[in-house]
């Protein structure tokens, strides 16, 4: 097994239906520019209210991601 060497990116998702949408946001818009995504880590998670219901969740993630050789 080889050894890995990771970088961290912070990523913000929004959703208007939940959490986990919010979190497939921001990996999928994530996903065009970087590359070798391996893992993601919930940091934080907080929601906007309009009329009393929620609006929209927003999931912050830190990412890990290979770096290419």
């Amino acid at each position: 097994m080889s050894d890995h060497v990771y970088k961290h990116i912070t990523l913000t998702g929004s959703s208007t239906r939940s959490i986990e949408d919010a979190v497939q946001n921001a990996l999928s818009r994530a996903s065009a520019t970087v590359k070798n995504m391996r893992w993601f880590q919930v940091t934080d998670t907080r929601g906007h209210i309009e009329n009393n219901q929620i609006a929209h969740w927003q999931v912050t993630l830190e990412v890990g991601f290979t770096l290419e050789p």
